[in-house]
């Protein structure tokens, strides 16, 4: 009787682990499928001619976000352990030297990235893949900021241009859009005091650039209605 329970036991054990197994198996295509449409719509973007290369930068691409993905799930993972493990002291500690080595680790997964990139890519095309990653925040930011202060130095610019291009190179890491995002809104409140010390008040500037767009719009309208009635 204790033999067929054993069998029995084994018996159920092996089929949830086949269960397991083939759900993660779903799982893991149902991503990679989003993780190529996903590609493929920035390579789409980029005007490749050559069929066979824009297959090749797809692939570049949607890899990318299945390592990223990989990478992001094992340190949640490992930071989880990390707190279970430990008292909440020793955990903060560890947590902190364990993120800190790990990003050693994504760094290199963004320079091989880039890397494999450029061996088919022109620079703007590679700037079109980085946008792609990253919703264009970056150039969309920066060209609201010029719009809204016209009259930036050469240098300012050039600074806001180094804080937002260096917001986009983390945010093409990050593991969500929420994540993506993050970094961007990290790198304006650097702008923002980077900005006061020029003596720009950005609340200031903020209020008048609103007061614009209104007028615009209101002009829209306005116009809309003198073509309709004529």
């Amino acid at each position: 009787m204790n033999e067929i329970k054993k069998i029995l036991t084994f018996i159920i054990a092996f089929c949830c682990l086949q269960i397991h197994a083939q759900d993660k198996s779903k799982n893991e295509s149902s991503y990679q499928k989003v993780v190529t449409e996903r590609a493929a719509k920035i390579v789409k973007s980029l005007n490749i001619s050559d069929t066979l290369k824009a297959i090749i930068v797809r692939d570049i691409i949607a890899n990318q976000y299945k390592k990223l993905n990989d990478f992001h799930e094992v340190r949640k993972a490992n930071l989880k352990t990390i707190v279970k493990d430990n008292p909440k002291s020793k955990a903060d500690s560890l947590s902190k030297i364990y993120t800190s080595d790990s990003e050693n680790q994504l760094n290199q997964i963004h320079k091989d990235y880039l890397k494999s990139l450029r061996h088919e890519l022109s620079k703007e095309q590679i700037e079109g893949v980085k946008n792609g990653m990253t919703y264009s925040v970056f150039p969309n930011t920066f060209r609201a900021y010029q719009e809204m202060m016209p009259d930036l130095s050469k240098k300012q610019k050039k600074q806001l241009y180094n804080y937002l291009y260096e917001a986009r190179e983390h945010a093409m890491d990050a593991e969500s859009s929420d994540k993506k995002h993050a970094w961007f809104g990290k790198y304006k409140g650097r702008i923002n005091n980077y900005l006061s010390k020029e003596g720009i008040d950005m609340k200031v500037v903020s209020l008048a650039w609103e007061k614009k767009i209104r007028e615009r719009e209101e002009a829209k309208k306005n116009a809309t209605k003198s073509s309709v009635s004529n």
